[in-house]
């Protein structure tokens, strides 16, 4: 993901622990929210209600995202039709 310095919601802005409401460590995966590119669409939403929601912003955000099993997760990250959503596991980038 690299840094357009536009300074919306970088999970990477400032010092210290990322923002958990757009990355997080789950069932083994690291999972990262672009706001920049997400449009608010909801297909994440609709796969996974306990895991997204969107903010007040109308951006995808991590609620629960533990509550959803791992592919039920990995399937609503990947519905994304704007691939806001990166999903890594082990490093190796497995969505989009």
């Amino acid at each position: 993901m690299a840094d357009g310095g536009g300074g919306t919601g970088d999970a990477r802005e400032g010092a210290g622990a990322p923002d958990p409401s757009v990355e997080r460590e789950v069932h083994g995966l690291r999972a990262v929210i672009d706001r920049d590119l997400c449009v608010g669409f909801g297909d994440c939403i609709e796969e996974a209600p306990e895991a997204f929601d969107l903010d007040e912003d109308g951006v995808a955000v991590f609620t629960g995202p533990e509550h959803a099993s791992r592919s039920r997760f990995i399937e609503a990250c990947a519905s994304c039709p704007v691939d806001a959503i990166t999903v890594l596991e082990d490093g190796i980038e497995i969505v989009p």
